[in-house]
């Protein structure tokens, strides 16, 4: 599986394609650096998905994924072409939500369940010692 983080809003803004060409005006320094590192190397800036592994389970890739963003998508497959970024990352020219296998998420959103529509939607609680566990969300309140 391969999972991407990103902010909700950004979702609802470029739905169904997410592209790393559409936020440009948003970088900091450092993500303009690294955005000029990778078009010299791919000729595009890629969107960035962690890959599962035996050795990096789904629960880490989407605790990690967390850190881009209050929801995170899962893939089943890409497809190509995609490179690989570095031992867990792989970057694709775009990203169609439409694909998605699953999504977990943060906070209920009822526009969430609306758009993906028969795509299983996780909810992710967080406790007060920092610890998250989730629960499927099926559009009811929370």
């Amino acid at each position: 599986m391969f999972y991407h983080g990103i902010d909700r809003e950004y979702v609802y803004k470029h739905f169904p394609i997410l592209s790393a060409r559409r936020s440009v005006s948003a970088k900091r320094d450092e993500q303009l650096a690294d955005r000029r590192h990778l078009l010299q190397q791919f000729g595009l800036e890629p969107v960035h998905l962690l890959e599962a592994a035996d050795d990096y389970p789904p629960h880490r890739c989407v605790e990690e994924c967390f850190a881009y963003g209050d929801t995170v998508f899962a893939f089943q497959t890409l497809e190509a072409p995609f490179w690989q970024l570095s031992v867990r990352e792989v970057g694709v020219p775009i990203l169609d939500l439409r694909r998605v296998d699953a999504i977990y998420t943060v906070q209920p959103d009822q526009r969430l369940a609306s758009l993906f529509r028969g795509v299983p939607i996780y909810l992710v609680l967080v406790s007060k010692i920092g610890e998250r566990s989730m629960r499927l969300w099926r559009g009811e309140k929370a």
